[in-house]
Protein backbone atom coordinates (compact mmCIF):
# COMPACT_ATOMS: atom_id res chain seq x y z
CA UNK A 1 0.00 0.00 0.00
CA UNK A 2 1.29 3.23 -0.98
CA UNK A 3 1.23 6.29 1.80
CA UNK A 4 2.43 9.13 -0.59
CA UNK A 5 0.11 9.81 -4.20
CA UNK A 6 0.92 12.41 -6.74
CA UNK A 7 -0.19 15.92 -5.69
CA UNK A 8 -3.04 17.96 -7.83
CA UNK A 9 -3.24 21.42 -8.14
CA UNK A 10 -6.24 23.33 -6.40
CA UNK A 11 -7.34 24.08 -9.87
CA UNK A 12 -7.40 20.70 -10.99
CA UNK A 13 -8.58 19.59 -8.07
CA UNK A 14 -11.59 22.06 -8.02
CA UNK A 15 -12.24 21.70 -12.05
CA UNK A 16 -12.55 18.19 -11.48
CA UNK A 17 -15.21 18.34 -8.79
CA UNK A 18 -17.48 21.29 -10.22
CA UNK A 19 -17.20 18.84 -13.63
CA UNK A 20 -18.66 16.05 -11.65
CA UNK A 21 -20.63 17.84 -9.69
CA UNK A 22 -22.26 19.28 -12.59
CA UNK A 23 -22.84 16.33 -14.73
CA UNK A 24 -24.14 14.47 -11.29
CA UNK A 25 -26.66 17.61 -10.68
CA UNK A 26 -27.99 17.34 -14.47
CA UNK A 27 -28.19 13.38 -14.37
CA UNK A 28 -30.87 14.22 -11.63
CA UNK A 29 -32.24 17.25 -13.32
CA UNK A 30 -32.65 15.67 -16.55
CA UNK A 31 -34.49 12.71 -15.28
CA UNK A 32 -36.41 14.15 -13.18
CA UNK A 33 -35.68 12.50 -9.78
CA UNK A 34 -34.68 12.99 -6.20
CA UNK A 35 -31.14 12.33 -4.91
CA UNK A 36 -33.06 10.69 -2.30
CA UNK A 37 -34.65 6.96 -2.17
CA UNK A 38 -37.14 5.87 -3.91
CA UNK A 39 -40.02 3.10 -4.13
CA UNK A 40 -37.27 1.08 -4.61
CA UNK A 41 -35.58 1.65 -1.78
CA UNK A 42 -38.80 1.66 0.77
CA UNK A 43 -39.70 -1.51 -0.43
CA UNK A 44 -35.98 -2.84 0.34
CA UNK A 45 -36.45 -1.74 3.90
CA UNK A 46 -39.64 -3.56 4.48
CA UNK A 47 -38.09 -6.74 3.11
CA UNK A 48 -34.83 -6.36 4.92
CA UNK A 49 -36.95 -5.57 8.31
CA UNK A 50 -39.28 -8.56 7.37
CA UNK A 51 -35.80 -11.18 6.93
CA UNK A 52 -34.46 -9.87 10.35
CA UNK A 53 -37.62 -9.52 12.49
CA UNK A 54 -40.11 -12.38 11.40
CA UNK A 55 -37.59 -14.99 12.45
CA UNK A 56 -37.39 -13.19 15.81
CA UNK A 57 -41.02 -13.48 16.22
CA UNK A 58 -41.25 -17.28 15.52
CA UNK A 59 -38.41 -17.81 17.81
CA UNK A 60 -40.91 -16.20 20.53
CA UNK A 61 -44.11 -17.59 19.48
CA UNK A 62 -43.10 -21.53 18.36
CA UNK A 63 -41.22 -24.40 19.99
CA UNK A 64 -38.73 -25.62 17.83
CA UNK A 65 -34.97 -27.76 17.83
CA UNK A 66 -32.18 -26.11 18.97
CA UNK A 67 -30.40 -25.95 15.72
CA UNK A 68 -33.82 -24.55 13.83
CA UNK A 69 -33.01 -21.69 16.54
CA UNK A 70 -29.49 -21.69 15.34
CA UNK A 71 -30.26 -21.14 11.83
CA UNK A 72 -33.28 -18.61 12.71
CA UNK A 73 -30.26 -16.73 14.70
CA UNK A 74 -28.13 -16.65 11.39
CA UNK A 75 -31.44 -15.18 9.24
CA UNK A 76 -31.34 -12.32 11.54
CA UNK A 77 -28.00 -11.44 11.49
CA UNK A 78 -28.23 -11.53 7.82
CA UNK A 79 -31.08 -9.04 7.94
CA UNK A 80 -29.00 -7.09 10.83
CA UNK A 81 -26.52 -6.62 8.26
CA UNK A 82 -29.01 -5.44 5.84
CA UNK A 83 -31.42 -3.21 8.18
CA UNK A 84 -27.64 -1.47 8.51
CA UNK A 85 -26.12 -1.24 5.19
CA UNK A 86 -29.38 -0.37 3.42
CA UNK A 87 -31.88 1.46 5.99
CA UNK A 88 -29.60 2.75 8.63
CA UNK A 89 -27.11 3.98 6.44
CA UNK A 90 -29.07 5.66 4.40
CA UNK A 91 -31.28 7.37 7.23
CA UNK A 92 -28.22 8.58 8.62
CA UNK A 93 -26.94 10.41 5.98
CA UNK A 94 -29.78 12.11 5.38
CA UNK A 95 -30.72 10.02 2.17
CA UNK A 96 -33.03 7.53 2.46
CA UNK A 97 -35.93 9.95 2.28
CA UNK A 98 -36.50 14.13 1.85
CA UNK A 99 -38.31 14.12 4.98
CA UNK A 100 -35.54 14.63 7.85
CA UNK A 101 -38.18 13.20 10.36
CA UNK A 102 -37.88 10.32 8.07
CA UNK A 103 -33.88 9.83 7.40
CA UNK A 104 -34.05 10.36 11.66
CA UNK A 105 -36.71 7.31 11.92
CA UNK A 106 -34.80 4.90 9.85
CA UNK A 107 -31.79 6.23 10.54
CA UNK A 108 -32.73 5.56 14.24
CA UNK A 109 -33.10 1.84 13.66
CA UNK A 110 -29.44 1.47 14.87
CA UNK A 111 -30.89 1.22 18.15
CA UNK A 112 -32.53 -2.14 17.81
CA UNK A 113 -29.11 -3.10 15.56
CA UNK A 114 -27.07 -2.54 19.14
CA UNK A 115 -25.52 0.48 17.52
CA UNK A 116 -26.10 4.40 18.63
CA UNK A 117 -26.86 7.34 16.55
CA UNK A 118 -24.34 9.73 18.14
CA UNK A 119 -21.95 7.50 18.65
CA UNK A 120 -22.51 6.36 14.30
CA UNK A 121 -22.54 9.83 13.16
CA UNK A 122 -18.76 11.03 14.51
CA UNK A 123 -17.40 7.82 13.84
CA UNK A 124 -18.49 7.47 10.37
CA UNK A 125 -19.44 10.80 8.74
CA UNK A 126 -17.32 12.97 10.70
CA UNK A 127 -14.00 10.88 11.29
CA UNK A 128 -14.16 8.03 7.98
CA UNK A 129 -15.77 9.83 5.84
CA UNK A 130 -13.70 13.22 6.43
CA UNK A 131 -10.34 11.47 7.55
CA UNK A 132 -10.64 7.88 5.30
CA UNK A 133 -7.90 5.53 5.17
CA UNK A 134 -5.56 8.17 7.69
CA UNK A 135 -4.13 6.51 10.13
CA UNK A 136 -4.78 7.65 13.54
CA UNK A 137 -7.72 9.68 12.39
CA UNK A 138 -10.11 7.12 10.60
CA UNK A 139 -11.39 4.59 13.44
CA UNK A 140 -11.94 1.94 10.68
CA UNK A 141 -8.34 1.42 10.40
CA UNK A 142 -7.65 0.81 14.20
CA UNK A 143 -8.40 -2.86 15.67
CA UNK A 144 -6.34 -2.35 18.32
CA UNK A 145 -3.31 -4.38 18.36
CA UNK A 146 -4.50 -7.53 17.11
CA UNK A 147 -4.74 -6.87 13.38
CA UNK A 148 -2.26 -4.30 11.36
CA UNK A 149 -4.52 -2.41 8.69
CA UNK A 150 -2.09 0.03 8.16
CA UNK A 151 1.93 0.61 7.87
CA UNK A 152 1.99 2.94 10.08
CA UNK A 153 0.39 0.49 12.85
CA UNK A 154 2.64 -1.17 15.16
CA UNK A 155 4.30 -4.48 13.59
CA UNK A 156 4.15 -7.79 16.27
CA UNK A 157 4.80 -11.02 15.44
CA UNK A 158 1.45 -12.90 15.92
CA UNK A 159 0.48 -10.34 12.48
CA UNK A 160 2.04 -12.86 10.29
CA UNK A 161 -0.92 -14.65 10.77
CA UNK A 162 -3.62 -12.46 10.29
CA UNK A 163 -4.69 -12.85 7.03
CA UNK A 164 -5.87 -16.68 8.56
CA UNK A 165 -6.74 -15.12 11.89
CA UNK A 166 -8.98 -11.88 11.22
CA UNK A 167 -11.77 -12.86 9.47
CA UNK A 168 -12.33 -15.23 12.76
CA UNK A 169 -12.45 -11.55 14.19
CA UNK A 170 -14.12 -9.42 11.91
CA UNK A 171 -17.45 -11.34 13.12
CA UNK A 172 -17.04 -9.55 16.66
CA UNK A 173 -17.94 -6.19 15.38
CA UNK A 174 -21.15 -5.90 16.42
CA UNK A 175 -21.04 -7.91 19.19
CA UNK A 176 -18.52 -5.44 20.43
CA UNK A 177 -21.51 -2.91 19.64
CA UNK A 178 -23.64 -4.73 22.32
CA UNK A 179 -21.24 -4.56 24.97
CA UNK A 180 -18.58 -2.08 24.88
CA UNK A 181 -17.57 0.01 21.62
CA UNK A 182 -20.51 2.60 22.41
CA UNK A 183 -19.37 3.00 25.90
CA UNK A 184 -15.79 3.70 24.99
CA UNK A 185 -16.65 5.89 21.81
CA UNK A 186 -19.39 8.41 24.10
CA UNK A 187 -16.71 8.32 26.29
CA UNK A 188 -13.91 9.45 24.03
CA UNK A 189 -16.09 12.00 21.45
CA UNK A 190 -17.37 14.17 24.43
CA UNK A 191 -13.87 14.34 25.83
CA UNK A 192 -12.75 15.74 22.17
CA UNK A 193 -15.77 17.56 21.98
CA UNK A 194 -16.97 15.35 18.77
CA UNK A 195 -20.11 15.59 17.26
CA UNK A 196 -22.20 15.59 13.93
CA UNK A 197 -24.76 18.41 13.34
CA UNK A 198 -26.13 20.55 16.38
CA UNK A 199 -24.33 19.77 19.98
CA UNK A 200 -26.14 18.03 22.29
CA UNK A 201 -25.82 17.98 25.51
CA UNK A 202 -23.40 14.88 27.26
CA UNK A 203 -26.04 14.08 30.15
CA UNK A 204 -28.82 13.95 27.36
CA UNK A 205 -26.03 11.77 24.93
CA UNK A 206 -25.29 9.38 28.37
CA UNK A 207 -28.88 9.01 29.17
CA UNK A 208 -29.82 8.18 25.11
CA UNK A 209 -27.29 5.60 25.30
CA UNK A 210 -28.02 3.90 28.31
CA UNK A 211 -31.67 3.62 28.20
CA UNK A 212 -31.55 2.31 24.49
CA UNK A 213 -28.93 -0.15 25.44
CA UNK A 214 -31.71 -1.31 28.03
CA UNK A 215 -34.45 -1.69 25.85
CA UNK A 216 -32.11 -3.40 23.63
CA UNK A 217 -30.87 -5.93 25.90
CA UNK A 218 -34.35 -6.74 27.22
CA UNK A 219 -35.76 -7.11 23.49
CA UNK A 220 -33.04 -9.55 22.72
CA UNK A 221 -32.03 -11.19 26.05
CA UNK A 222 -34.45 -10.65 28.87
CA UNK A 223 -37.71 -10.86 27.07
CA UNK A 224 -36.56 -14.40 25.14
CA UNK A 225 -35.65 -15.92 28.68
CA UNK A 226 -39.23 -14.74 30.49
CA UNK A 227 -41.09 -16.57 27.71
CA UNK A 228 -39.08 -20.13 28.12
CA UNK A 229 -36.52 -19.95 26.56
CA UNK A 230 -33.06 -21.77 28.26
CA UNK A 231 -30.97 -18.89 29.22
CA UNK A 232 -27.41 -20.89 27.49
CA UNK A 233 -29.68 -21.16 24.27
CA UNK A 234 -30.59 -17.35 24.65
CA UNK A 235 -26.82 -16.54 25.16
CA UNK A 236 -25.93 -18.61 22.08
CA UNK A 237 -28.22 -17.53 19.74
CA UNK A 238 -27.42 -13.79 20.25
CA UNK A 239 -23.88 -14.41 19.80
CA UNK A 240 -24.71 -16.68 16.76
CA UNK A 241 -27.25 -13.55 15.46
CA UNK A 242 -24.05 -10.87 16.20
CA UNK A 243 -21.55 -12.90 14.42
CA UNK A 244 -23.03 -13.36 11.39
CA UNK A 245 -24.18 -9.64 11.00
CA UNK A 246 -20.63 -8.74 12.15
CA UNK A 247 -18.39 -10.93 9.54
CA UNK A 248 -21.00 -9.93 6.96
CA UNK A 249 -20.55 -6.02 7.82
CA UNK A 250 -16.95 -6.04 8.47
CA UNK A 251 -15.84 -7.83 5.06
CA UNK A 252 -17.90 -5.72 3.03
CA UNK A 253 -16.22 -2.66 4.35
CA UNK A 254 -12.62 -3.67 4.60
CA UNK A 255 -13.05 -4.22 0.48
CA UNK A 256 -13.66 -0.76 -0.10
CA UNK A 257 -10.28 0.32 1.60
CA UNK A 258 -8.19 -2.18 2.96
CA UNK A 259 -6.58 -3.66 -0.40
CA UNK A 260 -3.57 -2.84 -2.12
CA UNK A 261 -4.87 -0.44 -4.76
CA UNK A 262 -6.11 2.30 -2.41
CA UNK A 263 -3.55 4.80 0.06
CA UNK A 264 -2.71 6.03 2.71
CA UNK A 265 -1.94 9.25 2.47
CA UNK A 266 0.17 11.08 5.75
CA UNK A 267 -0.57 14.59 6.35
CA UNK A 268 1.87 16.62 7.51
CA UNK A 269 3.49 18.79 10.15
CA UNK A 270 0.52 21.17 9.94
CA UNK A 271 -1.73 18.03 9.77
CA UNK A 272 -2.84 18.69 5.82
CA UNK A 273 -2.71 15.85 3.30
CA UNK A 274 -2.04 16.65 0.06
CA UNK A 275 -4.80 16.39 -2.35
CA UNK A 276 -8.48 17.86 -1.78
CA UNK A 277 -11.09 15.81 -0.19
CA UNK A 278 -12.40 14.41 -3.73
CA UNK A 279 -9.89 13.90 -5.02
CA UNK A 280 -8.61 12.14 -1.53
CA UNK A 281 -11.82 9.28 -1.61
CA UNK A 282 -10.44 8.30 -5.08
CA UNK A 283 -7.46 7.25 -4.44
CA UNK A 284 -7.87 5.86 -0.81
CA UNK A 285 -11.52 4.45 -2.09
CA UNK A 286 -12.27 1.34 -4.09
CA UNK A 287 -15.24 -0.37 -5.65
CA UNK A 288 -16.01 -3.91 -6.14
CA UNK A 289 -18.50 -6.11 -7.58
CA UNK A 290 -20.58 -3.47 -9.48
CA UNK A 291 -22.51 -5.68 -12.13
CA UNK A 292 -23.81 -8.07 -9.47
CA UNK A 293 -26.72 -7.58 -8.99
CA UNK A 294 -27.27 -9.40 -5.83
CA UNK A 295 -24.13 -7.51 -4.51
CA UNK A 296 -25.41 -3.95 -5.35
CA UNK A 297 -28.53 -4.88 -4.09
CA UNK A 298 -27.65 -6.45 -0.34
CA UNK A 299 -24.66 -4.43 0.18
CA UNK A 300 -26.88 -0.90 -0.26
CA UNK A 301 -24.22 0.36 -2.31
CA UNK A 302 -21.69 -0.07 -0.68
CA UNK A 303 -19.71 -1.88 -3.26
CA UNK A 304 -20.01 1.40 -5.14
CA UNK A 305 -17.99 3.41 -2.02
CA UNK A 306 -16.51 5.90 -4.65
CA UNK A 307 -19.98 7.18 -5.43
CA UNK A 308 -20.62 7.09 -1.52
CA UNK A 309 -17.80 8.93 -0.32
CA UNK A 310 -17.76 11.83 -2.87
CA UNK A 311 -21.82 12.23 -2.87
CA UNK A 312 -22.69 10.86 0.62
CA UNK A 313 -26.22 12.42 0.70
CA UNK A 314 -27.11 10.91 -2.31
CA UNK A 315 -29.35 7.53 -1.86
CA UNK A 316 -27.27 4.37 -2.69
CA UNK A 317 -30.00 2.88 -5.01
CA UNK A 318 -28.75 5.66 -7.73
CA UNK A 319 -24.90 4.97 -7.43
CA UNK A 320 -24.94 2.28 -9.99
CA UNK A 321 -26.50 4.83 -13.02
CA UNK A 322 -23.83 7.90 -11.34
CA UNK A 323 -21.00 5.92 -11.58
CA UNK A 324 -20.12 5.68 -15.06
CA UNK A 325 -20.44 9.80 -14.84
CA UNK A 326 -17.92 9.45 -12.14
CA UNK A 327 -15.66 6.80 -13.84
CA UNK A 328 -15.58 8.87 -17.01
CA UNK A 329 -14.28 12.10 -14.93
CA UNK A 330 -11.47 10.73 -13.19
CA UNK A 331 -10.31 9.07 -16.20
CA UNK A 332 -10.79 12.46 -18.25
CA UNK A 333 -8.71 13.95 -15.34
CA UNK A 334 -6.56 11.35 -15.05
CA UNK A 335 -7.09 10.41 -11.77
CA UNK A 336 -7.76 6.83 -10.69
CA UNK A 337 -10.92 4.63 -9.89
CA UNK A 338 -10.14 1.80 -7.96
CA UNK A 339 -12.34 -1.51 -9.25
CA UNK A 340 -12.94 -5.13 -8.60
CA UNK A 341 -15.21 -6.35 -11.01
CA UNK A 342 -16.03 -9.62 -8.72
CA UNK A 343 -16.26 -9.52 -5.14
CA UNK A 344 -13.95 -12.54 -4.91
CA UNK A 345 -11.24 -10.72 -6.43
CA UNK A 346 -11.84 -7.87 -3.83
CA UNK A 347 -11.17 -10.44 -0.95
CA UNK A 348 -8.32 -12.17 -2.24
CA UNK A 349 -6.80 -8.61 -2.45
CA UNK A 350 -7.85 -7.66 0.78
CA UNK A 351 -6.63 -11.09 2.36
CA UNK A 352 -3.53 -10.79 0.62
CA UNK A 353 -2.81 -7.01 1.39
CA UNK A 354 -3.40 -8.48 5.52
CA UNK A 355 -0.56 -11.13 4.44
CA UNK A 356 1.51 -8.71 3.34
CA UNK A 357 0.98 -6.05 6.33
CA UNK A 358 1.90 -8.92 8.39
CA UNK A 359 5.47 -9.46 7.07
CA UNK A 360 7.98 -7.86 9.22
CA UNK A 361 8.82 -4.27 8.26
CA UNK A 362 11.98 -3.76 6.60
CA UNK A 363 14.66 -1.80 8.20
CA UNK A 364 15.54 1.63 5.91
Amino acid sequence: MNTTIPTFSKQDSLKFFRTLNTRVNNYFKENNIKKTGNWKLHLKAIIMFVIFLTPYFLILTLEMPFWVMLLLSMVIGIGMAGVGMNVMHDGNHGSFSNRSWLNKFMGGSIYILAGNVHNWQVQHNVLHHTYTNIHGHDEDLDAGRIIRFTQEAEWRRFHKFQHYYSVFLYGLLTFNWALTTDFKQMKAYLKRKLSYGEPQSPAKLWTVLVITKIIYVSLWLVLPMIIGITWWKVLIGFFVMHYTAGLILSIVFQLAHVVDETTNPIPNAEGEIENTWAIHQLYTTANFAPKNRIVNWFTGGLNHQIEHHIFPHISHVHYGKIAEIVKETAKECNLPYHEFKTMRGAVMAHFKHLRDLGQEPQMA
